[in-house]
């Protein structure tokens, strides 16, 4: 009796406790090679859409799925094994219907990339709706046995050369609505696919640190203005404790200065910087001439009003160029 040789001695499938195993091995070996990691959710995402986000990253990047308890389970024995202890942060975002796409190239690119898989759906019956939904102006192509659905909800139609033209947009669903059995009929008649899916990033890990994908955004011109926002808090806040640092001595100085020519001003005290404000405050048209030379040959009509001036005034902007000049020398 010939007897087949599959029975014998075929390749024989892996057992599910050998598959778990070879996915931990290749989570691991993934995590000691790559140091970021894009955290993307996956709901609504399609086998062959997630193939052709595969195709479109190789090179630069991996993308893994897999159950959550597993991938946190080899992150754990990879923490042990290793000691990289900042790996706990990214077993706490495993949570939901995640993946992970592990990357060496630029993480705004990559995100960029998997924008463009993105595919239009239809509105399901009982699905969350993640956009405003709005049915625009115009003519429908339906003809008028069907205006039983617009009337349902409450949409203005008329009828214009035998077909159902709508007259005024309508706001069909909000944004984390349900969607109802009328409003997905509608749509399917309209043949408009409202919803479009595929790989979200929720956060992102790097070399140890975890943060939104918005930061990916950031220009250099966000970071320059963020930068000199928080300077100017640091500016306010040791000037307001009265503690001299780096950013706010220069202010202090200037402050500092103000004062002493304040005294200096109102007392006979002097020195050789208030000379030049006594000297203006004495004789108020001499700062007026400083000021607008112009005026001054053109007829000396400004000279006049200047004298009009008050003492606080000119005080005030005489000491502004004291000010200026201080650090001339």
């Amino acid at each position: 009796m010939a007897i087949k040789k599959s029975a014998l001695g075929g390749k024989q499938g892996k057992t599910k406790m050998e598959k778990k195993e070879i996915y931990s091995d290749k989570l691991r070996g993934l995590l000691d090679d790559y140091s970021k990691v894009l955290i993307v959710h996956v709901d609504n995402v399609g086998s062959n859409q997630l193939q052709q986000i595969r195709t479109g990253l190789r090179g630069d990047s991996v993308v893994l799925m897999g159950k959550n308890t597993l991938m946190k389970r080899a992150i754990n024995e990879h923490i042990k094994k290793t000691g990289n202890s900042n790996l706990k942060q990214l077993e706490q975002l495993l949570k939901g219907n995640v993946g992970l796409i592990f990357t060496k190239g630029d993480l705004k690119e990559i995100r960029e990339e998997i924008a463009k898989y993105k595919v239009g759906a239809p509105a399901r019956v009982g699905l969350v709706a993640p956009v405003d939904v709005v049915i625009p102006v115009g003519n429908t192509g339906l003809d008028p046995s069907q205006t039983s659905f617009f009337q349902v909800l409450n949409i203005p139609t008329k009828i214009n050369k035998g077909t159902v033209e709508i007259i005024t947009p309508v706001d069909l669903i909000k944004k984390g609505d349900k969607v109802g059995s009328s409003e997905a009929s509608l749509l399917t008649k309209l043949n408009i696919k409202p919803f479009s899916y595929g790989l979200v990033v929720q956060k992102v890990y790097e070399d140890g640190s975890v943060y939104s994908p918005e930061v990916l955004d950031l220009t250099e011109d966000d970071l320059a203005a963020k930068f000199a926002a928080g300077l100017s808090n640091v500016v306010a806040v040791t000037l307001g404790l009265s503690y001299p640092s780096l950013v706010a001595v220069p202010h202090m100085i200037i402050n500092g200065y103000k004062n002493v020519l304040s005294v200096a001003v109102a007392t006979e005290y002097s020195f050789p910087l208030a000379e030049k404000v006594k000297e203006y405050l004495k004789d108020p048209s001499k700062f007026a001439v400083a000021a607008a030379p112009e005026a001054v040959t053109g007829g000396g009509s400004a000279a006049a009003p200047a004298k009009e001036e008050t003492k606080e005034e000119v005080a005030e902007e005489s000491d502004e160029e004291c000010m200026m000049n201080l650090f001339d020398d």
